[in-house]
């Protein structure tokens, strides 16, 4: 077959020369992606409140609370019924109808007088399930003792229990469910933010370097007012130029791009088998051996009888234990000023088991060779 040849045209340096271009583009970029400030960091007083309260559910198909195995819900019954002009404190109460319930919240910041929000009821005596049911009336206090919200409604469960005469089925948790849109705020939490002169920034992972960034986007844009109090925490006094109130300077800063910085560090979960690296996880020169040992112990009792027609014997059992040793071929492997994504790749090649390789991690630690920190959760 013969070759043909053909005369390259004119614009294929300009393609090679926009190729090298982006490359180069591509090795210039960050390694990391820069976040908004917003998504870094809190503002001083600009947070949620829990709330909580305690109530009972009502309308249950028999998978209440038993009422004489919970006196607390009984009495709550019987005070409830009271203020309602009934009297039933003298009678035998027989009903698994009604639960007694913790209810929680969160408040979140700024919201005013008749603002809804979602509240999640919990059974808090041995209810069965809270399926079908009502919440009554249930006041929500603060940490402070005082009430801001009032929840009622019906409660929507995900789980469910199945029972037959022989077994039964669950599933999910029956015991929890929410109301959306259960509670009605009655009380508000005054915070001016508007007024304020200077507030502070909580960084979410304090970090030195992030800190500064954090500092330096916004001098640059406002010109100055911000200062690093410590790694997490930077403080920014609204400049006396500045035309808007707090709020404005806020919303002004809060999309600005930081790339965020963070201490190098390997978490692992040792009962899940998971392991989660970060980019900056270096390896020094180490050496790393694996291979797995199997052992193996069965046990064959046998039982011991005495001769037919004897006079005297008893019948004992005699243990019969049968060990085995397996001892898989080893492998070295020698990693050199790596990233341990690289060598946690080099593992998985040599079949390395998660679990395995936690093992290797926490041994490379202990020899000084892993410039990170590991957590075990």
């Amino acid at each position: 077959m013969a070759l043909r040849t053909t005369k390259p045209s004119s614009h294929w340096p300009s393609v090679i020369l926009a190729a090298g271009a982006a490359a180069l583009a591509l090795a210039c970029a960050p390694a990391a992606a820069a976040s908004r400030i917003k998504d870094l960091a809190d503002v001083e007083g600009v947070r949620e409140n829990l709330l909580i309260g305690y109530g009972l559910v009502v309308g249950l198909d028999g998978t209440g609370d038993r009422i004489r195995n919970t006196p607390f819900t009984r009495e709550s019954l019987v005070s409830m019924l009271e203020r309602m002009g009934v009297n039933i404190r003298s009678e035998l109460l027989d009903t698994e109808n009604i639960a007694a319930v913790m209810v929680t919240a969160n408040l979140p910041a700024f919201a005013t007088q008749g603002t809804r929000i979602d509240v999640s009821v919990s059974a808090l005596g041995d209810a069965e399930s809270l399926r079908g049911g009502v919440l009554l009336v249930t006041p929500l206090h603060g940490a402070d003792g005082e009430v801001y919200a009032i929840a009622q409604g019906p409660v929507a469960v995900s789980g469910f229990v199945a029972r037959g005469d022989a077994a039964s089925l669950t599933r999910g948790v029956p015991t929890n469910g929410r109301i959306a849109n259960g509670a009605l705020v009655e009380r508000e939490l005054a915070f001016r933010l508007g007024e304020q002169q200077s507030v502070r920034l909580a960084l979410r992972n304090a970090d030195f370097t992030t800190a500064r960034r954090v500092a330096d986007a916004i001098n640059a844009k406002l010109g100055s007012g911000a200062e690093v109090v410590d790694p997490g925490t930077v403080r920014i006094e609204r400049p006396s130029a500045y035309p808007g109130d707090m709020v404005a300077l806020i919303g002004a800063i809060e999309g600005l791009a930081v790339e965020p910085d963070h201490v190098a560090k390997v978490v692992i979960d040792e009962a899940a088998g998971v392991i989660v690296v970060g980019d900056d996880v270096r390896v020094s020169t180490v050496a790393i051996a694996q291979g797995p040992l199997t052992i193996s112990v069965s046990e064959t009792p046998q039982a011991s009888q005495p001769s037919p027609f004897s006079e005297r014997g008893d019948t004992v059992v005699l243990p019969r234990t049968a060990l085995e040793a397996e001892d898989g071929e080893g492998r070295m492997k020698i990693v050199r000023g790596v990233r341990l994504a690289e060598l946690v790749d080099g593992l998985n090649a040599l079949g390395v088991s998660p679990r395995d390789m936690i093992a290797i991690l926490q041994a490379i630690k202990a020899s000084g060779a892993l410039q990170a920190d590991i957590e075990v959760m």
